[in-house]
């Protein structure tokens, strides 16, 4: 096929251009497809990772209450193995329960910390600190409670932190800061939940 002059000069100048920057090109665009495989295939297992960690969760939760065994393994399980997906969490939520009533409270403590910091779901996290800090509290560990109770978390337990903190201040003694967290607590409780019933009765019983 013949050209102009004029097609031949673009001609000309594409194939400089591709001369001195073709390799630089090719580069790239294997790069990104590399980048867009590698995104799809983390995609993908992700994916999978959390349908097998929600059957597993599932015959977690279903497990006799009294078996404790099982309920150790099966959680161990989800927390090594399915660590970055939300089963994770609410597995060592699950467990520490569990330990907790089987009188296992060591354990129980180990799995709540371990939820505390790693849950996935902040509601998971927040519930977490919430019961290790009443732990601690009935362990009489009163200063590590605060430090839990004072942490950041999520805002939607606000008023069981303050309810909470405003317990550990009376066993300390210091009643006044005790009615302040109190009145906290009563500004973020639901109105007609029964756990703002129980804090006003608190408040009102120190005067």
């Amino acid at each position: 096929m013949a050209y102009d002059l004029e097609e031949q000069e673009q001609i000309d100048e594409f194939k400089a251009w591709w001369k001195e920057n073709g390799k630089m090109l090719s580069t790239l665009l294997i790069a990104l497809l590399v980048a867009y495989l590698a995104y799809q295939g983390w995609h993908y297992y992700q994916n999978k990772q959390a349908v097998e960690a929600s059957v597993q969760y599932q015959e977690l939760t279903v497990t006799d209450d009294k078996d404790l065994k099982s309920i150790q393994e099966k959680s161990a399980v989800l927390i090594e193995k399915f660590s970055g997906t939300p089963y994770a969490g609410r597995a060592a939520l699950f467990a520490a329960k569990a330990n907790y009533q089987a009188s296992e409270v060591k354990a129980a403590k180990t799995q709540l910390e371990w939820a505390a910091k790693n849950a996935k779901e902040t509601a998971i996290s927040a519930l977490a600190s919430l019961q290790l800090a009443n732990i601690l509290a009935e362990e009489k560990d009163f200063e590590g409670a605060l430090k839990l109770l004072n942490a950041p978390h999520d805002a939607g337990f606000d008023g069981l932190f303050a309810d909470l903190k405003g317990d550990v201040l009376v066993s300390l003694g210091k009643n006044d800061e005790a009615k302040a967290a109190y009145q906290q607590a009563l500004t973020k409780l639901e109105p007609q939940g029964r756990f703002r019933a129980i804090t006003q009765q608190k408040l009102e019983a120190l005067g």
